[in-house]
């Protein structure tokens, strides 16, 4: 049996406050369409003959479905067969995790996810063994890595059809899972966790520095955007590193960096969301070993999960948070080509063998 691969495509991605605050992108639901449509014929040239596909009410699957169309017009099949997950649409995130365990329950062998932090962490959470292929379609897009969707089908579609050894074609990622009053997980973080004074959730997204107090990342890389960013410009840490980093942040109303820091503390600027710098005061920081639960000072605020406030906790709650190696798996986009590369896999001719000298 040839694999299947699944595609959740988020559609209503990256359209948060950070669009109206910051100098992000937005993407059409037509420019979403086309970056599947490369995804799916990479898999295709690949030999992945059929793909489940979430549905939405977002129309992403109707120009797919017309771009499949011209195509066929034109005596041309590039792209695999699509069946829709058979569910039901609510426009909300159950949607990303009940189509992902459906998925999961068929045995696809990877799923293709179109999104930011947020869709990545809700796939995540549901997706089990099998691995992830994230292409970065969000406002804040730590997690996926930037690049031509095109390669990122490629190299799922010759980490599914075995043609790229399994310890080369897949990788392991770490999670943060937060835990609330014993209950583990509450719910996990693919990249940071930011604890925040205020008390109300009110606009999910987190941009707003005044009220940061205590940041958990499971890597730190000074090359991405959001709260991770704050964390890679003190001390980096790798993806594939074990363990992450714990920063204290300063109370709200700290000096600005033209006046300096507070005593006993810095102030960092950090690049929180596309084209926006903001002034963190920085009280100090510390690696985040795997397996061992942290309990924060913040005695009651909200939770925010990947650049999002999902929950709220008072003094009378226990809070814990714990990072987790190998906690899910994703395709090793920049392994699989180089295997491709180096054995030759597009070209069907075999790797000479070097003569000795």
């Amino acid at each position: 049996m040839t694999p299947v691969v699944g595609i959740v495509a988020n559609p209503v991605s990256a359209r948060d406050i950070r669009r109206v605050v910051a100098n992000a992108a937005n993407l059409q639901v037509t420019d979403r369409a086309n970056i599947l449509l490369r995804v799916l014929a990479a898999l295709r040239a690949c030999g992945v003959a059929e793909v489940l596909m979430m549905p939405e009410k977002g129309g992403i699957r109707g120009h797919v479905e017309r771009g499949v169309a011209r195509a066929r017009a034109h005596g041309e099949d590039p792209y695999p067969a699509i069946h829709p997950v058979a569910m039901p649409v609510t426009g909300t995130v159950e949607d990303t995790h009940r189509a992902t365990r459906a998925m999961r329950q068929a045995g696809v062998a990877a799923i293709v996810v179109l999104g930011g932090d947020g869709t990545h962490r809700a796939v995540a959470a549901q997706c089990g063994a099998v691995p992830i292929a994230g292409i970065s379609t969000g406002t804040n897009n730590a997690f996926p890595d930037h690049r031509e969707p095109t390669i990122t089908g490629l190299a799922t579609g010759l980490a599914v059809t075995g043609r790229v050894p399994p310890h080369i074609a897949f990788a392991g990622n770490k999670r943060i899972d937060v835990a609330i009053n014993g209950e583990t997980p509450s719910e996990i973080a693919l990249v940071d966790v930011a604890l925040v004074a205020e008390r109300y959730i009110g606009a999910r997204a987190l941009w707003r520095t005044e009220n940061f107090r205590e940041l958990y990342v499971t890597f730190a890389d000074p090359e991405v955007i959001g709260m991770s960013a704050i964390a890679g410009l003190l001390e980096p840490v790798a993806r594939g590193e074990s363990g992450g980093l714990m920063v204290r942040l300063s109370p709200a109303g700290q000096p600005s960096p033209l006046s300096g820091p507070r005593p006993g503390g810095t102030i960092l600027r950090a690049p929180i969301a596309p084209g926006m710098m903001a002034a963190v005061g920085v009280t100090d920081w510390r690696r985040m070993p795997a397996g061992v639960p942290f309990v924060p000072e913040v005695e009651a605020g909200t939770i925010a999960l990947d650049g999002e406030r999902e929950l709220s906790f008072t003094a009378r709650d226990r809070l814990s948070l714990t990072l987790r190696d190998d906690a899910f798996r994703t395709v090793n986009v920049s392994g699989c080509m180089r295997h491709a590369a180096e054995n030759r896999l597009l070209t069907g001719t075999p790797v000479p063998v070097s003569a000795d000298l």
